[in-house]
């Protein structure tokens, strides 16, 4: 199925935007690519093509979070999508509903808890380390933490992403 000309690359962008209308939150560009290169839709290299022409056309948003890309779909996406709804077959719509079933914990975990650091805006001193656990749309806990390195605060981030569950129950052991 992989061909590269213009019909092709509308097809993959489709596939894209379908992906993002059946989601309530952001996917990663690696979820999306995992899919999409699994199927064997088309490579790597046409796939980030179609991120970046989605991006730059407003169809879709992308957020980096340290090593991560999230992308949403926006309201144009959208529209777009109901207009070439027709470029998508039955059999490539069950596929990604397929993927979407049975990936669903992970798709939505690894959106539920996020963790970046920044350079602190109090004269430059050190980083600020935000820490945040999702659940679907409703933000359960945020978490802003100073740290005076770099390192330190890359560190915080990780072992955030590992842990946050444990953290989260132990403050509300503590302060319920």
């Amino acid at each position: 199925m992989k061909r590269s000309d213009d019909t092709s690359m509308t097809l993959y962008k489709m596939i894209v935007l379908y992906l993002l209308s059946r989601v309530q939150h952001p996917l990663t560009q690696a979820q999306i690519s995992d899919f999409i290169l699994e199927k064997d839709y088309t490579t790597y290299l046409n796939l980030q093509t179609v991120f970046s022409q989605l991006s730059q056309a407003g169809l879709i948003e992308q957020k980096k979070v340290r090593n991560r890309t999230f992308l949403s779909l926006t309201v144009d996406g959208a529209s777009t999508l109901e207009m070439f709804a027709g470029e998508l077959t039955a059999e490539i719509k069950q596929d990604v509903d397929q993927f979407l079933r049975q990936n669903a914990v992970e798709l939505r975990d690894t959106v539920s808890v996020t963790a970046d650091y920044h350079l602190s805006s109090e004269g430059g001193k050190g980083y600020l380390a935000d820490l945040t656990i999702r659940e679907q749309s409703q933000l359960l806990l945020s978490l802003s933490v100073s740290l005076p390195t770099e390192e330190i605060a890359g560190s915080v981030c990780r072992k955030w992403e590992e842990n946050s569950g444990d953290i989260y129950a132990l403050l509300m052991e503590k302060l319920l």
